[in-house]
């Protein structure tokens, strides 16, 4: 197997090295993409119509309240052969474990995966410049470009805050409106995995079932959206000869309803809070059940969030509960006086005070 080039960039190379990548997305339009955050720090409370209107709020909730530490591209073109020299690009964002809220395990797992939070908070590049030139870069925004992904709602969410640079759209039809306008083309593996029955589990499991081999270090984005793009064309080929229906599979996110996926949805669906998620981020097996156990009008979920990403590793040990304070925000799609969500406090640290 040739060798890879992870490149890492930082504010200092930033500009040159998207016009690289400017140069080369119209020979090499896909584009494998996996993100790195500061964990899930909050859960919304309340009542919700189907599971992916709860999933959604989550996300919505704890995009708006966090910031993206890396992010992953890999460029390919339709056969997924990859540029010679750069095709792998690691995008390390500002981040202050002093300033910016964040779950501890999460920022541990990162750290003891190579992350030197030091040099993200005095070298990382401003989200904000980012999304500037990543509107300008021929990746967004564009039929002819397709965005590979894994179980990937948070990290599309990451993405077009920075590109907006406001929050998330309150109801989850705006949120595929959006997406589509800047991501016309999206494939999700986890969503497309649902066709083939012998594969099961996250981004690791699948690649080794395909005999996918990882270079690079796991939990950091530039392998992880290496792996991802050598997955999706290794699964591409062995599960369905190259061909892929989009009808069915494009614009499709895992665990979130599109308007063509929500008839999977039950439509009687009415849950409150789950009062212990085994992972914060992942789904059970199709068709979708309701959340594992309820208590109505429960204040905090009392568990630590286990893992900064819900794909990638095995299962996590459970901690127990600890007891601790919550702070509402308001979840708009719920009856009055059954909204709002919940931080959970002692799963964060920041050094200022973020959310009052």
């Amino acid at each position: 197997m040739d060798p890879v080039e992870i490149c890492e960039v930082w504010a200092e190379n930033l500009d040159s090295e998207m016009t690289v990548i400017r140069d080369l997305i119209e020979y090499y339009p896909y584009i494998g993409m996996d993100t790195e955050f500061p964990g899930v720090v909050a859960r919304p409370i309340g009542t919700f119509k189907t599971p992916s209107d709860y999933h959604y709020q989550t996300l919505r909730c704890n995009v708006d309240l966090l910031r993206i530490i890396q992010l992953g591209l890999t460029l390919c073109d339709e056969k997924g052969r990859k540029p010679e020299g750069k095709c792998v690009w690691q995008f390390n964002f500002r981040f202050s474990l002093n300033d910016d809220m964040y779950a501890p395990d999460s920022i541990e797992l990162l750290q003891a995966s190579g992350l030197n939070f030091k040099q993200h908070e005095e070298h990382g590049i401003e989200m904000e410049y980012f999304g500037e030139l990543l509107i300008s870069s021929g990746l967004v925004l564009l039929d002819d470009v397709k965005w590979i992904s894994f179980h990937s709602g948070y990290d599309f969410g990451y993405i077009l805050k920075m590109v907006t640079l406001v929050n998330l759209p309150i109801g989850e039809a705006d949120f595929f409106e959006l997406l589509k306008i800047w991501f016309p083309c999206v494939y999700d593996i986890k969503f497309i995995m649902r066709s083939c029955k012998s594969l099961r589990g996250g981004l690791n499991e699948v690649a080794k079932d395909l005999g996918v081999i990882r270079r690079g270090k796991e939990h950091q984005a530039g392998s992880d959206s290496l792996l991802t793009a050598d997955t999706f064309f290794a699964l591409r080929s062995q599960f369905f000869e190259d061909q892929l229906e989009d009808a069915k599979y494009l614009g499709q996110i895992y665990g979130l309803a599109s308007s063509s996926s929500s008839a999977i949805q039950a439509s009687s669906y009415r849950e409150t809070t789950p009062s212990f998620v085994d992972d914060p981020l992942a789904l059970p097996a199709d068709p979708i059940p309701t959340p594992h156990s309820t208590t109505p009008g429960l204040g905090v979920i009392r568990r630590q969030i286990p893992q900064v990403h819900r794909h990638h590793g095995s299962n996590a040990q459970e901690p127990g509960p600890r007891a601790s304070s919550a702070v509402s925000i308001k979840n708009p799609n719920a009856p009055n006086g059954t909204d709002g969500a919940v931080l959970n406090p002692f799963t964060i640290r920041s050094g200022s005070p973020a959310v009052r």
